[in-house]
């Protein structure tokens, strides 16, 4: 039962100042443990979450979220109406190779529609260039940075494409498709996969695979979230429309950041566990030196729940100290790493662009690592606790 004698007297024990000097280093050191591993849950937490939208958007935002295999039997309206489609646009892609005169590079060329991909990852990331000069028959490419310093090749460069899928046979055996490419363009959207795609005018892409122009096309689906994919595959296949999403592409890759991200939670999670343990050592060691004053308490009428609960408010105050210590700290330094980093003069860019550590605050989660923080204090004060309301006066009292 909660009595504000018992708020009172833990309030003095958690703040016990020279007049005890040993309680007082016991409840300093949890409260620092406690605040510390909060800290470093929020920072990394953040850090993270920055790292993994970082790679979502620059990614996801070159690969196709969802493609529709080509259909006469469906049209646009039924696609636009699924959960979660942003917008739709004709799509052609298929594995080729890209020759230079000094390299030779395989790469999967994209045919999109210059008008469907504006205000894309793609259009906010050309260096060189812009969308509108793919157009048709005008076989334009827009390659990246990194595959135009592989090739050794510059803006108003020619290249040849040599595409496999439409091969002919000839006299002298079978002979690839092939084109030769303007670069028009160069993006550095800054994703592991720059040097691995090439983007032209869809209906060049079709002519370099000798379909005929009035052949179906594949669609291309954005999402408003690429991550809530399976909504959308599920009312496709209920459709009976085949298609391919991004997670068999780059799947194992978001699947190896989350379960990166969900170790780190696991570890930092564990140190402030460790600063739990603080407390419940700490509280042992105040029961065993307050046995009398829980003797006297108990002769002066107070119960064994209001002993209980002394102590339990005890390890709560300290964790509610530690929280709001590591909450502020944990904040200040995730919204001003890079400032804290530039100051310093620490070379350290972990992001695309190489403009700092990407950082995400999320406040659902730093309130839950709040609250999973404050949990754990309140569950190792339930022993030291329980050891105090077991005290009874006569040997109390007789010890002292």
């Amino acid at each position: 039962m909660f009595q504000p004698i018992s708020a009172f007297i833990a309030w003095r024990y958690s703040r016990a100042g020279k007049h005890n000097s040993f309680v007082a280093f016991i409840n300093r050191f949890s409260v620092a443990g406690i605040a510390l591993g909060l800290m470093a849950l929020i920072v990394v937490v953040s850090v993270m979450n920055g790292l993994q939208g970082q790679l979502k958007s620059r990614v996801l935002g070159l690969l196709p979220h969802i493609v529709v295999s080509h259909s006469d039997a469906v049209q646009p309206g039924q696609l636009a109406a699924l959960p979660g489609v942003d917008k739709i646009m004709p799509f052609t892609e298929t594995a080729g190779v890209l020759q230079s005169r000094k390299a030779l590079r395989g790469v999967q060329v994209q045919g999109v529609v210059p008008a469907a991909m504006r205000d894309s990852v793609l259009d906010q990331h050309l260096q060189n260039g812009r969308l509108s000069l793919l157009e048709p028959d005008s076989f334009n490419v827009i390659i990246s940075q990194s595959l135009r310093q592989q090739l050794q090749v510059n803006v108003g460069d020619t290249l040849r494409v040599l595409v496999a899928g439409a091969s002919v046979y000839t006299p002298f055996g079978r002979l690839p498709s092939q084109k030769l490419v303007t670069i028009a363009g160069v993006h550095q959207v800054g994703s592991r996969i720059d040097d691995s795609i090439i983007f032209m005018h869809r209906e060049d892409v079709a002519r370099l695979l000798r379909q005929r122009a009035d052949a179906p096309a594949d669609s291309r689906l954005f999402l408003t979230d690429a991550f809530n994919y399976r909504d959308t595959v599920s009312r496709l296949d209920e459709m009976g429309l085949s298609s391919t999403n991004w997670r068999a592409r780059q799947g194992t890759l978001f699947d190896a950041v989350q379960m990166e991200g969900n170790m780190m939670f696991l570890m930092l999670a564990l140190i402030i566990a460790v600063a739990a343990f603080n407390i419940v050592s700490a509280l042992v060691m105040v029961v065993s030196e307050k046995q009398g004053d829980i003797a006297i308490l108990q002769t002066q009428g107070l119960s064994p729940a209001g002993i209980m609960t002394i102590f339990m408010l005890n390890g709560v105050f300290n964790g509610v100290r530690g929280g709001a210590i590591g909450l502020a700290l944990g904040l200040l330094l995730a919204l001003q790493m890079n400032n804290i980093i530039e100051l310093s003069g620490i070379e350290l860019a972990l992001s695309a662009d190489g403009n700092g550590i990407p950082v995400d605050v999320r406040w659902s989660q730093v309130l839950f690592c709040t609250l999973f923080s404050l949990s754990l204090c309140f569950l190792a004060s339930l022993y030291p606790a329980y050891r105090a309301m077991q005290t009874t006066p006569a040997a109390a009292l007789q010890n002292d």
